[in-house]
């Protein structure tokens, strides 16, 4: 399926976790490492901002979140530098009994922005990408990877 919205990607995912226990995962700027593929080998910078390696190209990338947890949402900041960071990743994470379902599951929303630099074979990648990571999560959440857990 072709990337064909040229301003936003939306992924997501019903997960066999309590609401909490995937706020918890999802806010934390390390377990990344677990799931973003634009952002592998996830370091902690200091003052809340950390950075990874692209599997893509091997550029660097600066991340701070933000965490909101009486909305279940994450903002994510990204950028090639520390001082350069935009809010363009968000994720939503809503309680399954919201949903009229399970109260021991929820359901993890991303969503990216397309900034002014990806090209568009850049902006198709992430749609492929995000496909990808959701269930990447999933699969962190729900099977036994207690470091991811901690």
């Amino acid at each position: 399926m072709p990337a064909d919205d040229p301003n936003a990607h939306i992924a997501s995912v019903q997960v066999a976790v309590p609401h909490d226990v995937a706020f918890e995962f999802m806010s934390s700027g390390l377990n990344q490492k677990y799931w973003a593929l634009g952002s592998w080998d996830r370091q902690d910078e200091g003052d809340g901002v950390f950075s990874g390696t692209s599997l893509w190209d091997g550029s660097k990338l600066f991340i701070k979140l933000k965490s909101y947890p009486e909305l279940g949402l994450v903002d994510f900041y990204t950028g090639a530098s520390p001082d350069g960071l935009r809010r363009l990743v968000q994720a939503r994470i809503v309680p399954g009994a919201e949903l009229g379902r399970d109260p021991e599951t929820c359901v993890i929303t991303l969503v990216t922005w397309r900034g002014a630099r990806p090209t568009d074979e850049a902006w198709q990648r992430t749609y492929h990408a995000f496909k990808t990571e959701i269930h990447l999560i999933k699969g962190r959440l729900e099977n036994t990877f207690p470091e991811a857990l901690q």
